[in-house]
């Protein structure tokens, strides 16, 4: 009779024979045995990543019992072979590489069905990377909308931890942006693809924010993790960063994570997370889609790209925003964009919308009650000084005038106001 060590032995040949098929999508997942497994290859460049598969089986490989301290349950969330993410992304070849961002360095790869997905591979000196990968399978293996990239597997072996999303052929927002008027680029994104990418984009925050259970809190939103497929439709990635709000927490107090430019005030100054915090980049996010510009490209300079745009509706000049490569666009239907831009990006946390709210004001036309909106008033913009946002001392970014309205006017010898709070009602069907 063999011995449980022979068995144990026998099972792993077995699992990792099925790791070594030449076509993912014949493997039979398996139960995972925790066995001692065969030395692995040596880890992949290790760096910092979000990015997005189309399809393809996944492999189930052996894993060290050391490796699944503290793994979560997967459900079923598929475990994939190093060595054939390793294959398929040609020993994880710079020309394969789709970017870099949170905690690890995305690549494409290809099955071989010619199936394509993308693997962020996470560091494996970082402890805090491991956390997070951790954490990410935990609380998105079923989180599932239209607008949030699709996490298929990930590779848990040795050191190594990779995570294994659908692959969307259009890169991400800040690569549209990047890539607009340029040679090799698009020369103009319509304002029907701009609106998609607005309401697409508030969509699946709202899932995140209102319908998910619990409640998830992004915590960088940014254009780079606003993923686009081969229409452009656009999905939320990069849920390394997110956190889990229980029922009887409103908000989280904790080390800012996010990227300069994006962040709200009271984020950046404090480290206070509420839902808020994202609604605050969301609207940094519309900003850049209407001008066109890339917050990266004004936040070093006198006339950083939120401030300009709270310059503008003071003095009624919001037209002035939008990108000049637009034509033909619905004027009224962009301002009002702008105007939500402006609403989501308020000084006060309290007087900004849900992204349920954000939804329906954009998608529609909405009747919104005569309102006043206040700027941020912190650090000229993550510059030179930091100010609580609510602190008197500080003084608003902009002076405040007597009367605000939606729409704002063309032109107006008296600046509209940015004061008070802010209220919205009534939908209104097309």
């Amino acid at each position: 009779m063999p011995s449980p060590a022979d068995a144990d032995r026998r099972v792993n040949k077995m699992v990792m024979a099925a790791g070594r098929a030449s076509d993912p999508s014949t493997a039979v997942p398996l139960t995972i045995h925790c066995a001692k497994a065969a030395e692995a290859p040596p880890p992949p460049p290790h760096s910092s990543g979000s990015a997005a598969i189309n399809s393809g089986s996944a492999l189930v490989i052996s894993v060290e019992k050391s490796s699944t301290a503290g793994l979560p349950d997967l459900g079923n969330l598929r475990l994939f072979s190093y060595k054939e993410i390793r294959v398929a992304t040609n020993n994880f070849d710079q020309s394969n590489k789709l970017g870099r961002g949170g905690f690890g360095t995305v690549y494409k790869g290809v099955w071989g069905d010619g199936s394509a997905f993308a693997a962020k591979v996470l560091s494996s000196e970082s402890e805090q990377g491991i956390k997070e990968f951790l954490a990410e399978i935990e609380s998105i293996s079923e989180v599932k909308h239209a607008n949030l990239v699709r996490l298929l597997g990930c590779c848990v072996q040795r050191k190594n931890r990779i995570l294994i999303y659908e692959y969307l052929e259009n890169n991400s927002l800040d690569h549209a942006l990047q890539a607009l008027g340029s040679a090799n680029g698009v020369t103009s994104l319509t304002w029907s693809t701009r609106s998609d990418i607005c309401v697409g984009t508030a969509k699946g925050l709202s899932y995140l924010h209102e319908d998910h259970e619990p409640n998830i809190v992004h915590r960088d939103i940014k254009a780079s993790n606003v993923l686009l497929d081969r229409d452009y439709r656009p999905k939320i990635g990069d849920f390394g960063l997110a956190k889990l709000f229980p029922d009887n927490v409103t908000h989280i107090s904790t080390g800012v994570v996010g990227t300069c430019g994006y962040l709200a005030p009271e984020y950046f100054v404090h480290g206070q997370l509420t839902k808020k915090a994202d609604v605050y980049s969301f609207g940094v996010l519309v900003l850049e889609i209407i001008s066109g510009r890339r917050i990266s490209q004004t936040i070093h300079s006198d006339m950083f790209l939120v401030r300009e745009a709270w310059v503008l509706y003071q003095q009624g000049r919001l037209r002035d925003m939008v990108d000049a490569s637009m034509e033909d666009y619905p004027e009224e239907e962009v301002l009002r964009y702008i105007w939500v831009g402006l609403a989501c990006t308020q000084a006060t946390p309290s007087s900004r919308p849900t992204m349920r709210q954000v939804v329906a004001m954009l998608s529609q036309p909405v009747a919104l009650h005569q309102t006043a909106m206040r700027p941020p008033s912190f650090a000229e913009h993550y510059g030179h000084h930091t100010t609580a946002p609510d602190d008197p001392s500080a003084g608003p970014l902009l002076q405040a005038s007597p009367k605000a309205r939606w729409p704002p006017a063309a032109a107006a010898a008296e600046p509209p106001a940015c004061s008070a709070s802010f209220t919205y009602s009534e939908v209104a069907p097309r």
